[in-house]
């Protein structure tokens, strides 16, 4: 007996007694004992160290426990889970037989009829479990076990209850979910979306072997199978063995589109369509066997880039993308684009193709600053471009060989292969200004005061195309006409919810309105104008008349479902021949609240209450209380919880327009900012009883967005954050509970940088706040209200979202990689700033809403100063900034497809 056979022995001495080793698999090992209260023979499992090690023991159990209440003829029940010196351990019936896998090692092929059966059985437990909210994840031979010719499907849930333990660090195990063989092409990309229709897929897989006698994809090395998976279709099951009949063939068929919408809605729906000789499903080229030949998979979601399993997803995926494309058909690859270890999300403001769209210029932020990355088809991954630091904005030029971006205030091009930076203009805003290259060589770009500005691209003088005062709104996106005379524009104000689109004659400064409401705009090849709706999440397609400046007919949807982020980012780019660049919206995360103590101890407050993403949340004066605005969709209401375990929750809200809660100081009222019902209408601050016996009152209305608000000890007044254009700024707001008569006044306001996430002291003296004025963002103070009088910078090497100590002797922030310092501070007639401590790094947590923005303040501290309230995901991966795009290849013909008879 091994010493690691003993010691479980010894640990498990009072309930089993371990008789042998029976065998190992990817995640357990395996051993025949003896249950000594019940007597009779089970299999225990045991995962393995370095599987076990990343996980949680009270998580594994939680998770587990969810699986044994399934009971089912053809399912394996699970006995008792839990921990032995160190091992997690569950516990299964012992099955006197043979696995699937040993039978089909001895046979190879089984009969039509008997494969059938076993098929039809295990989908008839996969339909129970499914319905019952299990998915398997781990469909394969190996668990599929024969007693007396019966199927019992083996570990269920097990995989799932693994992944889900783990917390999103499966990467930490060197260990993949999931056989290759078997593997959905969802589960092959590391999806977190996993559905019923994946189980169906890796049955599928399992039947196509029992007639075959090879599963649908084979190859020298899991990453030869994971890429066929993705990129090829299975051959017709007939082409192996003509025996099989037509509707098992279809049937099969069906189950192995790479689509899971293009499956068998449940096992059920698999297993009728088995036993239904009449099923038929149209065979095409692809279902007949043909090689792939750029029908990639269409992915819903984001690439998750888990385990080693996601490294083979994206050589597929960038195998597929340096293939050329087909004449007609477009082509659909996933590809690895933004690092989640940068802390940044995909700001698509900030991503330009190339014009034949073969190469990916994108702005990401590494080391506490943005800089210019490139992705091309000859790279297998995306590199930064030396010299590029503080970029953003990146576009090419018409030949693809130069990209010019924004940093510190100027327009700078680079070479896309790498070399010098030069400068071509002054004069740019520090922000994303956003950029335009004409085939004449013209740089077009947004000015300082966001109007429209041109310079040769070679450098030279900067001239005024058109002025910020004769245009409605901001610039706010550029798209340049093929013959340098005319340039289409966005324009837009208050968190571009007005966005309109132009069509400018260049030479002579003429515009026109093309009547559509757009965020983003493209021109492609033949006067195609894309554009983008930020607010719908959707993609729209019309031809253009250069010479009326006006479109030949409305614009069509052509793609729906696009993410977007905060109210200006729709995560979608296209290249002048066409190809596209998109990522899928996704379901919001869900979260919880969690205190987390100086030392980074976290502690759940309450495990079972989770929620949507916040949109604010406050604590109480006394701190016994969380307000806290939720979201339902696009709606957000405020809740009051008691911060006790199981303490109540309270609604205070019901109209679905309430967000960013503060308390006043008696603790008996909240505070919050009420979103118009419409566009263009006006934004309130109102207060409301936390007992509810009164209705809201408004005491502040601004026309502009407020994204931010304090109180301040005069009743009278309030700090106010605005959002964008053409800055935001904090803005003294003074109350008169007339509309008409509410003044602002700017504060801290430059319209070359950014001011944001407020902060004032417990006494009311000092002010903290983060600002981009050195380029970056970086924390500072300022007296209050005689801000000009004095200021002081906290953080050393970037900083965001200050927030003063309860005693308002400490100062705390986030640093630029993501974790939370600690400065002391003493006043005298001006602040003095101890050495700043780290307290320990933010990691896994929903910094509401947005992981990486500083605009906010985004935790809050208990009235000891001991403790910090954060939200926490409960899916990690989810609430990281998405690492993943889809690229359409070709996509020009398809819309050109969907626009036939709108010319």
């Amino acid at each position: 007996m091994s010493a690691i056979t003993e010691r479980l022995s010894t640990a498990l001495a009072d309930r089993y007694r371990i008789e042998r080793h029976l065998g190992a698999g990817g995640m357990a090992t395996v051993y025949l004992a003896e249950d000594l209260k019940h007597k009779r023979k089970v299999a225990v499992k045991v995962l393995k160290p370095e599987l076990a090690a990343v996980l949680g023991a009270e998580r594994f159990v939680q998770e587990i426990t969810t699986t044994a209440s399934l009971s089912h003829p053809h399912i394996l029940p699970l006995f008792d889970s839990g921990t032995a010196d160190g091992f997690l351990v569950y516990v299964m019936p012992f099955i006197e037989g043979e696995s699937l896998r040993d039978k089909l090692n001895r046979e190879t092929q089984l009969g039509v009829d008997e494969a059938v059966k076993i098929a039809t059985e295990v989908a008839d437990a996969l339909d129970y479990a499914h319905r019952h909210g299990v998915i398997h994840r781990d469909i394969k031979p190996e668990n599929i076990l024969l007693h007396d010719g019966r199927p019992m499907v083996a570990d269920f849930g097990i995989a799932l209850a693994v992944s889900a333990a783990a917390g999103g660090r499966m990467t930490e195990t060197g260990l993949s979910l999931g056989t290759p063989h078997y593997m959905s092409p969802e589960q092959a990309t590391a999806e977190k979306e996993i559905t019923a229709r994946s189980d169906v897929y890796s049955l599928a897989s399992v039947l196509y072997e029992m007639l075959a006698g090879e599963p649908p994809h084979s190859g020298g090395s899991a990453q030869a199978i994971i890429m066929k998976i993705i990129a090829e279709p299975a051959q017709m099951v007939t082409k192996l063995r003509k025996s099989v009949p037509p509707n098992v063939a279809s049937a099969l068929a069906k189950a192995l589109e790479k689509v899971p919408a293009d499956r068998f809605a449940s096992a059920k729906d698999f297993a009728d369509a088995l036993a239904n000789r009449a099923f038929r499903i149209e065979v095409t080229p692809a279902h007949a066997g043909a090689i792939l030949g750029g029908t990639g998979v269409v992915s819903r979601g984001a690439f998750a880039g888990v385990a080693i399993v996601a490294l083979f997803a994206i050589a597929a995926a960038a195998w597929g993308w340096m293939r050329p494309p087909p004449v007609t058909a477009p082509a659909r690859y996933q590809l690895s684009l933004f690092d989640r270890g940068s802390g940044a999300g995909p700001d698509f403001r900030s991503v330009a193709l190339s014009p034949d769209g073969r190469s990916i210029a994108f702005a990401q932020v590494s080391g506490g600053e943005p800089m210019v990355w490139l992705k091309t088809t000859e790279r297998a991954t995306a590199e930064p471009l030396a010299g590029t630091g503080g970029g953003r904005s990146p576009t090419f030029s018409t030949d693809g060989e130069w990209i010019a971006f924004v940093a510190g205030g100027r327009v700078r091009k680079v070479r896309r292969s790498g070399g010098d930076v030069l400068t071509i203009a002054d004069g740019a805003p520090s922000g994303n200004a956003q950029l335009a290259w004409l085939d004449d060589g013209t740089v077009l770009f947004s000015g300082p005061q966001s109007g429209l500005m041109a310079v040769n691209e070679d450098g030279g003088p900067v001239r005024t195309v058109i002025p910020r005062d004769s245009l409605p709104n901001n610039v706010f996106d550029i798209a340049a006409v093929p013959g340098s005379r005319t340039a289409l524009l966005v324009t837009c104000a208050s968190n571009c919810v007005e966005a309109q689109l132009w069509a400018v004659d260049l030479a002579t400064g003429r515009r026109e309105d093309l009547g559509s409401r757009a965020h983003r705009v493209w021109h492609l090849d033949g006067g195609v104008v894309v554009l983008a709706d930020q607010r719908a999440g959707s993609v729209l397609a019309a031809l253009f008349d250069e010479r009326r400046l006006a479109f030949r007919a409305p614009p069509t949807p052509v793609l729906e479902g696009v993410q977007r982020a905060g109210g200006e980012n729709i995560a979608v780019a296209v290249s002048d021949n066409g190809t596209l660049l998109f990522a899928p919206a996704r379901e919001s995360g869900r979260a919880h609240a969690v205190w987390i103590s100086r030392d980074g101890t976290v502690a759940s407050v309450d495990s079972a209450w989770s929620f949507a993403n916040a949109r604010g949340a406050a604590l109480s004066p006394d701190g016994n209380r969380l307000a806290i605005a939720i979201s339902s969709g696009d709606a957000s209401d405020l809740w009051l919880r008691d911060l006790v375990p199981n303490g109540g929750v309270t609604r205070l809200t019901f109209d679905g327009r309430a967000r960013i809660p503060q308390w006043s100081a008696d603790g008996a009222s909240v505070f919050y900012v009420e979103v118009p019902a419409k566009f263009g209408g006006g934004f309130e601050v109102k207060r409301r009883r936390i007992d509810g016996s009164d209705s809201a009152q408004t005491v502040l209305r601004s026309v502009r967005d407020i994204s931010e608000f304090v109180l301040l000890r005069d009743t009278t007044r309030l700090l106010v954050r605005y959002g964008a254009p053409p800055t935001r700024d904090i803005y003294l707001a003074r109350r008169a509970g007339d509309a008409a008569a509410d003044s602002f006044v700017p504060l801290l306001a430059s319209d070359r940088s950014e001011e944001v996430a407020i902060s004032l002291s417990p006494d009311g003296k000092w002010l903290a706040y983060a600002s981009t004025e050195s380029e970056r963002w970086e924390v500072y103070v300022v007296p209050f209200p005689a801000v000009t009088t004095g200021r002081w910078q906290v953080s050393l090497e970037g900083g965001r979202s200050p927030r003063w100590a309860r005693s308002g002797r400490e100062l705390f922030f986030r640093d630029l990689n993501d974790g939370l310092l600690a400065v002391p501070v003493t006043f005298t007639t001006s602040p003095v700033f101890g050495p700043r401590r780290r307290l320990f790094r933010l990691e896994g947590l929903a910094l509401a809403p947005h992981s990486t923005s500083p605009m906010l303040v985004q935790f809050d501290v208990s009235p000891d100063d001991r403790r910090f309230l954060f939200m926490s995901a409960l899916d990690r991966e989810q609430e990281s900034a998405s690492a993943g795009a889809v690229l359409v290849q070709n996509w020009l013909a398809e819309v050109k497809q969907r626009m036939k008879g709108t010319r």
